[in-house]
């Protein structure tokens, strides 16, 4: 029994190190390591747990080591996940005021018209946001978004892709809008994204171009969720991600990433979080309030969505909105501020 006793005690060790540090033993697109290391305030909190149970359990003098040992193993999990949240941070819930020179970027996977373009509109609106990415949202909600936004005194263009739409209506998790102000200038979507051939594998991302080249690349990003079926496109469509951040580009990527920042740790390009590019989040103390689902509580959830900026922005606030759980959709809004690094 004690054989049997260090034996487990080995195993879940070696699964706490596993969880913990996923990229270190290079399984953070491993199937379920994955799906597991993206909840992990969940995590923390299954640790904290299961040291609880063995603490008491350990009352019992016949498998005393044995239970201590274990509540030892699950609180150094508990701690090291909950040190790693921290420095991405718990939750910060305001925005600084905006400036002449400020961007805000707000993303919100709406799961197609479950939030209803007013509703959408009016946070935007409230959030003073200069770019909306709207992975799951088709180019007639989009528009019914900006007519809303431009009622309310705030124009936007309005700039969809969509997959199989040769086929007829198509679902609108296949599709993916992007609206941007006028203020930051023309833009257009390159055809290369447009047509899929450079793109994320199964749901499409909006890559959006300045037509005056001016400003900064545009990216309204939908990478597919690390499901069984599509284990091996997902981590494509991350690299496909990243490589739109390339060195000496000014790049603002938004959306819904499918990924957190453990599934991004070998992506990044010297030190940085994906490519060359920052996430705004965990600069600024939200990088562990989850974004999905809604029906958890934040700290609980995945941060899967993220709005991400090349060295030439700096990120000086962020908000998820939790206030909008019942809205309908089952991701939260996240809201960043950037101004330019001159």
């Amino acid at each position: 029994m004690r054989l049997l006793g260090v034996l487990i005690t080995l195993l879940f060790a070696c699964a706490t190190a596993v969880l913990s540090f996923p990229s270190f033993f290079r399984v953070e697109h491993v199937y379920p390591v994955a799906q597991l290391v993206a909840m992990r305030g969940a995590l923390v909190a299954g640790f904290a747990a299961i040291a609880l149970l063995f603490v008491l359990l350990a009352a019992a003098r016949r498998i005393r080591g044995f239970a201590l040992s274990m509540a030892m193993v699950a609180v150094i999990g508990a701690i090291a996940g909950g040190v790693t949240l921290g420095l991405r941070g718990y939750g910060h819930e305001s925005l600084p005021a905006a400036t002449d020179t400020s961007v805000r970027v707000m993303t919100w996977n709406t799961l197609g018209n479950a939030a209803g373009a007013y509703r959408v509109a009016q946070t935007a609106i409230a959030m003073d946001a200069d770019i909306i990415a709207l992975p799951e949202t088709s180019q007639d909600v989009g528009e019914q978004i900006a007519v809303q936004m431009r009622e309310l005194g705030r124009p936007m263009w309005v700039h969809t892709v969509g997959y199989n739409q040769q086929a007829g209506p198509t679902p609108q998790a296949w599709e993916t809008t992007l609206l941007i102000s006028p203020d930051l200038g023309d833009y257009s979507v390159i055809e290369s994204s447009a047509n899929g051939t450079s793109n994320t594998t199964t749901l499409p991302s909006t890559v959006a171009m300045p037509v005056d080249g001016q400003g900064p690349i545009v990216v309204a990003v939908h990478a597919v969720s690390p499901m069984p079926a599509y284990m091996e496109e997902w981590p494509a469509d991350l690299q496909w991600i990243a490589d739109q951040c390339a060195a000496g580009n000014s790049v603002i990527l938004a959306g819904d990433f499918n990924a957190t920042l453990d599934h991004m740790q070998r992506l990044g390009m010297e030190g940085h979080d994906l490519g060359y590019c920052d996430d705004a989040a965990a600069e600024t103390g939200n990088g562990a309030v989850g974004t999905w689902p809604t029906t958890v509580p934040p700290l609980l959830g995945a941060p899967i969505d993220h709005v991400m900026h090349s060295s030439h922005w700096r990120a000086t606030g962020s908000i998820v909105l939790t206030n909008l759980d019942g809205a309908g959709s089952d991701h939260r809004p996240l809201v960043v501020q950037l101004e330019p690094v001159e």
